[in-house]
């Protein structure tokens, strides 16, 4: 209820009046029955605007840290996100990570919308960079399309760093659905993985008229915040790293793994 009530009465027509965000190809979007809709990140009001354009509930991962905060900000934070459509996202690996990976596909076993960011983090200067497989693997176990999604102009928005928004236009692209029918029941082949994900930050890079870089965003991070290559990790845990979750803003995002 909470959720309908922002999106349709109080904020979503506030924010469409400010922003007058356009959209294109929302017919992409299922009506009905489960999707992905696996997005590039330049902003925190990604998360904001992505659901806005949809007429279904979308719903995202979002970091565990949301859910634990204590103090009157950390439990207004954790309400707001329960409140929200938001789940708890543990990414720290192993199994851990992948009872995460079961909260989104419980998500979409009830045929509900699951909103990803397969970069893993924003972009650190607005390019797309490589995927993380956890979105492949979910879609081939679950056996749904993934709708790519193309976010424009909200890093002028809201850049890295700054808490409060610029008021500017922006917009939203739909692609077509994406069918992985040819590789069901090869979801833990690592080469099919990898070969899914590229295939949706091919359309994301198409979509968007992003320049592609073929490094993880989070190690570009690092090394501009002076921390040198951050390793990926076990193989497995990449497997299980469903991508990305909405982030909240903060004062200089210089944390290696967002």
């Amino acid at each position: 209820m909470f959720y309908w009530v922002m999106k349709r009465i109080f904020l979503g027509p506030i924010l469409k009046l400010l922003f007058r965000p356009w959209v294109k190809g929302l017919n992409n979007v299922p009506e009905e029955g489960p999707a992905i809709l696996a997005s590039n990140h330049l902003s925190f009001s990604d998360s904001i605007f992505l659901p806005l354009m949809v007429h279904r509930p979308v719903i995202f991962l979002a970091k565990s840290e949301y859910f634990t905060g204590t103090g009157f900000k950390g439990r207004l934070t954790a309400l707001f996100f329960r409140l929200s459509n938001q789940l708890p996202m543990d990414r720290s690996g192993g199994a851990a990570s992948e009872l995460s990976l079961q909260a989104g596909k419980d998500v979409l076993g009830s045929g509900g919308l699951l909103g990803i960011y397969p970069e893993g983090t924003r972009s650190p200067d607005a390019r797309l960079y490589r995927g993380k497989v956890g979105v492949a693997r979910l879609a081939l176990q679950t056996r749904v399309p993934v709708v790519p999604v193309a976010m424009i102009g909200t890093e002028k928005v809201q850049p890295i760093g700054k808490r409060l928004p610029s008021i500017r236009r922006i917009g939203v692209i739909f692609g077509q659905p994406l069918d992985f029918s040819r590789y069901y029941g090869m979801e833990d082949d690592r080469l099919i993985q990898r070969a899914v994900t590229d295939e949706i930050m091919y359309e994301l890079m198409r979509l968007s008229g992003q320049e592609y870089v073929d490094e993880y965003a989070a190690v570009v991070k690092a090394q501009l915040a002076g921390k040198g290559p951050e390793p990926v990790g076990p193989v497995g845990d990449e497997a299980t790293d469903l991508g990305g979750s909405p982030e909240e803003p903060d004062d200089d995002d210089n944390s290696p793994q967002r």
